[in-house]
């Protein structure tokens, strides 16, 4: 593929390049994306899934919150495909900076990569409501109903950003310094619709932005390389192509 051996010349070249994924990443693994023809979005359940994970929802209805949750975004029962583990292993070998994500899976951290962002937290922590007493996935997915503090017995809340809550200001601070200090911009199964994670790549500053992605987004035109294939079709001929 020439659009690959163009990107990994960029890779070689830079002095420090970033990666800026999405659901497309964890597709592979198995996991449900949310607005393909397949995704979560467009199943039928009681309520629609963008309201199910809303704040309002989650104070309201934890009952029926839950059961989505556990339902439709247990990672515990996935692992980390072919993309998680090159971009560790590039970490590893000082071609990758960070990795910055929407995903809340945590499958970045368990393939090994150690300077992740994640724009909308993690399904890997979950914290009391009340005296902030940290729980593990574990414990909340295999949870009888609500998931309740052993302390106090009040709700526990995942720390996923919900609709209607604010993306976490340290965790957007650290990707747009990231991003606007990058050489190389890497962004990879993602729609880029959702926001305001998808404007952020408005702070790059570098060489190269490269989009890796099976569909077509809104930001093409602004890309220096498009790739419309599998990203682990990709990644796996990065690996080869890196030799690593």
């Amino acid at each position: 593929m020439d659009k690959v051996k163009t990107l990994v010349d960029w890779i070689k070249e830079s002095n420090k390049t970033v990666f800026f994924g999405g659901a497309g990443v964890s597709t592979e693994s198995g996991l449900k994306d949310f607005r393909s023809k397949d995704g979560l979005y467009n199943m039928k359940y009681d309520y629609p899934p963008e309201e199910i994970l809303s704040h309002h929802f989650f104070i309201e209805h934890p009952e029926e919150f839950y059961k989505f949750y556990k339902d439709k975004l247990n990672s515990l029962n996935y692992k980390p495909n072919i993309t998680h583990e090159v971009l560790s292993l590039m970490e590893k070998n000082n071609l990758l900076s960070s990795i910055i994500t929407q995903n809340i899976d945590g499958f970045d951290t368990s393939a090994g990569s150690t300077s992740v962002i994640e724009l909308h937290g993690t399904v890997l922590k979950n914290h009391c409501m009340k005296c902030n007493k940290f729980y593990d996935a574990e414990y909340v997915f295999n949870s009888d109903g609500v998931p309740r503090c052993t302390e106090d017995n009040e709700i526990i809340k995942p720390d996923v950003v919900l609709y209607e809550e604010p993306l976490n200001d340290e965790a957007t601070f650290q990707a747009l310094q990231e991003i606007s200090s990058a050489d190389l911009l890497i962004i990879g199964g993602t729609s880029l619709n959702v926001y305001p994670a998808a404007g952020f790549i408005r702070y790059f500053q570098g060489k190269h932005i490269v989009l890796i992605n099976k569909d077509i987004t809104p930001y093409d035109n602004i890309c220096d390389l498009v790739i419309n294939d599998s990203i682990g079709k990709v990644f796996t001929e990065i690996k080869k192509e890196l030799d690593l």
